[in-house]
């Protein structure tokens, strides 16, 4: 059985085994998650409907979690002891829109983590078709508890920000090239 950091459950029993690659794949500084576009994401013409790539995106922030270790149910059972009230919110997102993605198209949805402070954590994101990128996203999400900003547990914390680490070598190691 696969747990989390805390030694909690994180997936059900068997669930990698049996759906691999459900979850995406973690890759250097974030996450990799495939999935399908269905007639239920276009709109009239065909096309994706624009709001339907916030839920793409939004797959992919849980989905890095859940192959990060921190299963999101224990998470917010600790967090609730720590901050009772807790959530996390969407505190801001800025998105680009280039191209659209069409029915029975493959999109990946990337997500890399760029900064971790102390309540929030910054992510790009982006929907791509066979490499091309389609829509990029720069996400920021805060923990927050009875409406107030507060640290975010340790454990989550910790696995964002070794990954901001990874992707910030990557872009230095780039730039010097």
């Amino acid at each position: 059985m696969r747990t989390d950091i805390s030694g909690e459950r994180a997936v059900a029993p068997g669930e990698l085994e049996t759906h691999p690659g459900l979850a995406g794949r973690l890759i250097d500084g974030g996450h990799c998650l495939t999935l399908r576009v269905y007639y239920e994401d276009t709109d009239f013409s065909g096309i994706v409907y624009h709001a339907n790539y916030l839920k793409f995106m939004e797959r992919g922030r849980s989905d890095y979690i859940r192959l990060l270790g921190v299963a999101q149910g224990e998470l917010f059972a600790k967090a609730r002891e720590e901050a009772p009230g807790f959530h996390f919110v969407v505190r801001s997102m800025q998105l680009d829109f280039r191209k659209p993605a069409q029915i029975d198209d493959v999109l990946q949805v990337v997500t890399l983590s760029k900064e971790v402070s102390g309540a929030s954590i910054t992510l790009l994101q982006q929907v791509m078709r066979a490499g091309e990128v389609l829509v990029s996203a720069t996400v920021r999400v805060a923990f927050v508890s009875e409406g107030r900003a507060k640290r975010i547990p340790d454990a989550l914390r910790q696995a964002t920000a070794a990954d901001a680490q990874k992707l910030e070598a990557a872009a230095a190691e780039g730039a010097a090239r």
